[in-house]
């Protein structure tokens, strides 16, 4: 498995070098990249607090093309309900168990399973297992990992809870529309 992982991101660094100029081959090992923590914020309940690593991004490796990252999610975490604009994205469950929610059809997925959705697809999703989801993700195209770095701090730092305020003008910035911030707006 990590030989496949890491074939992937050296093809995906190979494609992206030639189409992205000044784009620069990376060969990450599990544990490099970019190690983030997600901020706790109301939109989720139980709140997700993960791990994720950004491995290939603009400010790391030049795509201008590509955002390819991996995270952890803990037993009973959600990721909310939520939808991209202009970015397709791939999920590669590594371990786990998960339900899937794609615009209102629900998918019961474990390690190994493969999530396409493309721009604009509601998406959410619950670690239903007893044991962490290893994920691997990635973009079609730059913009989400701008929210991502806006609502976490680097691994390390204290976690402190993010009002709903500032993630609804992270959520702007990564091009990303979250159900439950547009719906606490509205409440106001």
């Amino acid at each position: 498995m990590k030989k496949l992982i890491a074939l992937v991101c050296l093809l995906l660094s190979s494609v992206v070098a030639a189409q992205s100029p000044g784009a620069k081959p990376l060969v990450l090992e599990k544990d490099m990249g970019e190690k983030r923590v997600r901020r706790p914020r109301g939109q989720t309940s139980p709140p997700l607090i993960s791990e994720f690593n950004l491995k290939v991004t603009p400010e790391n490796s030049g795509s201008r093309h590509l955002v390819l990252g991996t995270e952890t999610i803990p037993p009973g975490a959600v990721i909310g309900k939520h939808r991209h604009h202009g970015q397709d994205e791939i999920l590669y469950i590594q371990t786990g168990a998960a339900r899937v929610t794609l615009n209102e059809k629900e998918y019961d997925v474990h390690a190994g399973a493969v999530v396409f959705f493309p721009m604009n697809t509601w998406i959410s999703l619950k670690n239903t297992g007893a044991e962490d989801i290893q994920l691997l993700f990635v973009f079609s195209a730059p913009g989400f990992e701008q929210y991502l770095r806006c609502t976490s701090v680097p691994s390390g730092e204290p976690a402190l809870p993010l009002a709903m305020d500032a993630a609804r003008e992270c959520s702007h910035k990564g091009h990303v529309e979250y159900e439950a911030l547009e719906a606490a707006a509205k409440k106001r």
